[in-house]
């Protein structure tokens, strides 16, 4: 594959892929993290939108309009970000189902750490961060619902890119993703999957090179690109559930884990407690074996009965006074 060309601005770094000149309409990294502007907004802070509406100083303009609550901030995050996040996750799978199933299940761990993800400087990215994550698990593999794709869609270039991208491990189809279909920045790529920016670099490059392998047409990263666009705009179409029930959903998963929770301690106590009321309050040494000195026999106790013994002691036992009657001679 042969490298890209540089631009005068983007020099590249040693040991990384040349960052070309992104096309009209791909937002570049520090737009945000989608593609989308206004992705970085925090949705869970109000005082951004309404220092910007209330005219600066004050003066003349009506009372800035009140934050908005969690529940506002959480569902205007979900609108925005579940249908993209979808797509994704279906891009990365291949599995309708498992790509909802991710979705839901990002939004229930944002919802449990809503305070983080408020303030993030970008909760579109922690939730696809999750999404993710979830989509990619290995433990899907297990699951016979999630062991083959589902059926491709499309023309036969999309078709051919969906089958050589789930032919990619997992980290080297997400770092394409990532960067070549969102316009992701490589450092943020890097941290996002958890690796260096050179381990990312080389994660890149061979999976353009194992792409183009298996779709001449797509060794320009250009044509990647835009392919990779088309593929996400035909991504899975599948209904969303509404933001109320994955909040039920996720608050719901919460008092399960505390009960389970509670229960299992409750148990543990229970169990610590038998112990120490049954076990013994002191070390007993056994009795260690006797040998013989000096060929003088070992000084043993009376040996246990045997069965023979037993019975005869019964019968001795039960017979009047201290054993049989005995013969004992009559006056006549």
């Amino acid at each position: 594959m042969t490298a890209e060309p540089r631009g005068p601005d983007r020099p590249s770094g040693p040991g990384g892929p040349t960052h070309p000149a992104r096309p009209a309409g791909r937002a570049a990294p520090g737009a945000g993290r989608e593609g989308r502007p206004g992705s970085r907004a925090r949705f869970g802070n109000g005082n951004e939108a309404a220092g910007e509406g209330g005219g600066g100083g004050g003066g003349g303009g009506g009372p800035p309009p009140p934050p908005p609550t969690p529940v506002e901030a959480f569902d205007a995050l979900y609108a925005h970000a579940a249908p993209d996040l979808v797509r994704q996750a279906y891009v990365l799978t291949g599995r309708r189902r498992l790509a909802r199933e991710a979705v839901e299940c990002a939004f229930h761990q944002a919802w449990d750490r809503w305070p983080e993800v408020a303030v993030d400087r970008d909760p579109t990215g922690w939730v696809r961060a999750a999404a993710h994550d979830y989509a990619l698990s290995p433990w899907h593999r297990l699951r016979r619902a999630h062991r083959r794709p589902d059926p491709p869609t499309g023309c036969a270039a999309v078709r051919a890119l969906r089958g050589a991208l789930l032919e990619l491990p997992a980290p080297y189809r997400r770092t394409l993703l990532l960067y070549d279909g969102l316009g992701v920045g490589l450092p943020e790529v890097a941290a996002e999957t958890e690796a260096s920016s050179p381990a990312a670099a080389h994660r890149l490059l061979h999976a353009r090179q194992a792409v183009a392998e298996r779709v001449p047409s797509l060794a320009e990263p250009e044509a990647l690109r835009e392919r990779l666009a088309e593929l996400l705009e035909l991504g899975a179409a599948t209904a969303l559930a509404t933001p109320r029930s994955v909040r039920a959903g996720g608050e719901r998963r919460v008092w399960l884990w505390t009960r389970g929770t509670a229960a299992l301690s409750v148990l543990i106590a229970a169990a610590t407690a038998f112990t120490l009321a049954t076990a013994p309050t002191r070390y007993e040494p056994p009795l260690a074996p006797g040998e013989a000195v000096a060929g003088v026999p070992v000084l043993s106790g009376p040996q246990q009965p045997a069965r023979q013994d037993k019975g005869l002691r019964t019968h001795l036992e039960s017979a009047p006074v201290t054993g049989p009657a005995r013969l004992v001679p009559s006056a006549r």
